[in-house]
């Protein structure tokens, strides 16, 4: 099947639908022609810059338009985008800068003060600043791209292609240091164009976009396949469960994507009071395992169903979701595969095991990165033999719906029997009275590992003895926490993921 260049898609939808908004943003509506022309005028001024095709433009932004704007003008060169949590530590930001070869960078105004030092040590690098008044000299103020010559008034054609890398999205690095997975246009247009048809995406859509958009699920499920289908974006800069509730009674939003997290405080923040939020096909949850007990109390409370998909940044991410065709929804699952896209369970010598038993999730499709940036080695690991191996451990039913059963590095040894956190987690949420709960591994001298668990609780008499004998009842011995710790919350991520190695190191430095 042929996909189009991502700059094609906008280009598309904005000749199509020039009058339909395309988002909304500090309470400003731009059409999809309104956008097309802000991106061009941008092109412009990266072209004025010396920006040509292949060269790279780093996004440190918060959801907003500029970051959209700055997507899309960096491709209409034919460039490639390196989105990055703002939120990174300089040592990383600098770190990645480096390693992707990004020849500008496009962050918030208070960035300004770091433009000495970046400068010092990747001389050569732009940095051009977001809602700056004054910027010092050697710095640019994007509002200023905003109003250039577009790129229509200049001669310069890209030959674009669909194998061009266009974003450049690091891992977590939870062991090492980031990988830059390198996703084609191929890659993402084909993910847009898949999760677009098998979640029924049109032009009559709101789609709440408060993930954050340098993460490759939102990239994908709120703003590439928006754009594909011409759906519009309400975009928020943050994540608050309050606001998103009136947000989306208030603008009768039909999508809203989220992390599991995200449910969970939406959920606890309304407490008593009624939000209407019929308007809503159904959400969306991925980034993390659903705890079925906040799935379930989550439909009772505002009545509208969560769809449970499946992705990861080295497959654009999308591989499976809950089906929306009529098939059953399996809870816990995390669907079937989706179009263009075959999974597959794997074990240790990359046999595929029979149904029902546990192996590695193995993915191919026309969406999985061409590998890591000047990593030929974990590239060649990740995608042997033709298949990207997740590390994500999984089984398959009879009807071809996969399950999560846990990250293969978070699987917990127990004198030899494997402990999956995910299925204790899922006992302690069944608990009246547990907000929150992640459970890890810490070094046992008798079994190797010991299971512990932190708690995160709405009322302090909730006992540990309590949960305890909940889960003498409901877990075979060896997958019993040793020991349960209260905790006021849980470490996390800007997309809402529970960071285990926080949790480990804590255990580590407790000991």
């Amino acid at each position: 099947m042929e996909f189009n260049h991502l700059n094609a898609n906008l280009k598309h939808t904005a000749s199509k639908l020039p009058e339909s908004v395309a988002y909304t943003f500090a309470g400003r509506d731009v059409t999809y022609a309104q956008f097309d022309r802000l991106v061009s005028n941008v092109s412009g001024a990266l072209y004025d810059l010396g920006l040509r095709q292949g060269d790279g433009l780093a996004i440190l932004l918060p959801n907003s338009d500029a970051f959209l704007l700055a997507y899309h003008g960096a491709f209409r060169l034919g460039m490639y985008c390196v989105p990055m949590n703002p939120l990174y530590t300089p040592n990383e930001i600098l770190y990645m800068l480096k390693d992707s070869g990004a020849k500008a960078v496009v962050a918030p105004a208070q960035f300004a003060e770091m433009a000495g030092a970046l400068n010092a040590m990747l001389p050569g690098l732009t940095l051009i600043a977001v809602g700056a008044e004054k910027v010092p000299q050697g710095i640019l103020r994007f509002e200023d791209f905003i109003q250039h010559d577009s790129i229509e008034n200049v001669s310069y054609q890209p030959h674009l292609s669909l194998d061009d890398t266009a974003v450049i999205l690091y891992t977590s690095g939870t062991t090492g240091t980031p990988k830059g997975a390198m996703l084609t246009h191929q890659n993402l247009s084909s993910n847009a164009f898949t999760a677009g048809e098998f979640l029924g995406y049109s032009e009559n859509d709101r789609v709440v976009t408060v993930l954050p958009i340098f993460h490759v699920f939102s990239l994908t499920v709120c703003l590439n396949t928006s754009v594909y289908k011409g759906a519009h974006m309400i975009i928020l800069p943050r994540f608050s469960p309050l606001e998103v509730l009136s947000v989306i009674q208030d603008k009768k939003a039909t999508i809203f994507a989220g992390v599991p997290t995200m449910y969970n405080f939406m959920m606890q923040a309304a407490g008593d009071t009624s939000y209407d939020l019929h308007s809503l096909r159904y959400c969306i949850s991925g980034g993390a395992a659903m705890p079925v007990a906040v799935m379930e109390a989550f439909e009772r409370r505002f009545d509208v169903q969560i769809l449970e998909g499946y992705g990861l940044s080295e497959a654009s991410p999308v591989t499976a979701f809950t089906p929306v065709d009529g098939r059953p929804r399996k809870v816990g699952s995390i669907g079937i595969s989706v179009p263009l896209v075959e999974q597959k369970v794997f074990d240790e010598n990359d046999q595929e095991v029979p149904v029902g038993e546990v192996g590695e999730l193995v993915v191919r499709g026309p969406n999985v990165m061409k590998g890591y940036l000047n990593r030929p080695q974990e590239s060649e690991a990740a995608l042997r033999n033709g298949w990207l191996h997740t590390g994500d451990m999984a089984r398959m039913d009879e009807d071809g719906y996969f399950y999560i059963v846990d990250r293969k590095k978070d699987m917990i040894l127990v004198g030899g029997y494997n402990v999956y956190p995910r299925e204790v987690e899922e006992v302690l949420f069944r608990i009246d009275g547990i907000v929150e709960v992640a459970v890890i591994g810490a070094p046992d001298d008798e079994y190797g590992e010991a299971v512990v668990a932190f708690i995160v609780r709405k009322d302090e008499r909730l006992s540990e003895e309590a949960i305890r004998e909940y889960c003498k009842e409901n877990l075979a011995k060896y997958k019993q926490p040793s020991r349960y710790l209260f905790v006021t919350e849980l470490p996390k991520n800007m997309t809402g993921k529970v960071l285990r190695r926080e949790l480990r190191d804590r255990i580590t430095a407790n000991n």
